[in-house]
């Protein structure tokens, strides 16, 4: 039975990818400041507790139950991530410290305390957005987010060649607008074309299989142009 580490799994695509992952017979560590919504359903191979990736006894504890209780994680996907829509000049030096903390650190953080029980087959998933991408579309207010994103692209890239020999694989999906409760705070009334599970169904599947293809690649998975 595979083991599988996923973050911020309170809504939206985190939330979809526990259930998807549980019915298919994984064991799951959902990870999530908010425990509430994956306990409630009290799922079987599911293991959750409250958890904040930018506090560093937080990360301890999730490799703590990992050496514990499984010995070896086949897929880690980082998901968990904080959007701010706010004008630069308006953004305070915090606010976008508050960001990198969660979309980059808490991410290069939690990956550290985690590889040691991943080989070779491994898959390491991060989830970035197409406002990362060099020559995509740009947004106002995004700058913060966007460039936070960019950077966790650059480190799966960066990690992918260190960690070449000996695994595991890192790979990096650049979403386009997904209908969560996220997008919804940040951009109240835009309706995305893709769902939360239509984009979770995709996530999972890349990373089952996608590390037999793929290696240091940000792949764009959005249906609009440009």
């Amino acid at each position: 039975m595979k083991n599988v580490i996923i973050t911020g799994t309170s809504r939206g695509i985190g939330y979809e990818l526990v259930k998807l992952f549980t019915d298919a017979g994984f064991n799951v560590l959902a990870l999530s400041r908010n425990a509430a919504p994956i306990s409630s359903m009290k799922l079987s191979g599911c293991t959750i507790f409250p958890f904040d990736i930018t506090d560093s006894d937080d990360i301890e504890s999730a490799s703590k139950f990992v050496a514990e209780n499984w010995k070896k994680v086949d897929i880690l996907i980082n998901n968990s991530g904080a959007l701010l829509n706010k004008p630069f000049a308006e953004t305070s030096i915090d606010e976008f410290i508050n960001v990198y903390d969660v979309n980059v650190f808490g991410a290069a953080a939690l990956t550290k305390a985690i590889l040691p029980f991943m080989n070779k087959e491994s898959h390491v998933v991060n989830i970035s957005s197409m406002g990362g991408i060099q020559g995509s579309m740009k947004f106002p207010g995004l700058s913060a987010y966007s460039s936070s994103k960019g950077a966790l692209i650059t480190l799966t890239e960066l990690l992918a060649e260190e960690y070449k020999e000996k695994g595991p694989s890192f790979n990096v999906l650049a979403l386009g607008a997904v209908q969560t409760e996220m997008l919804e705070e940040a951009f109240p009334g835009y309706e995305a074309s893709i769902s939360a599970i239509q984009m979770a169904k995709y996530i999972m599947q890349f990373s089952i299989s996608g590390q037999q293809l793929y290696n240091g690649k940000v792949l764009q998975v959005s249906n609009s142009t440009p």
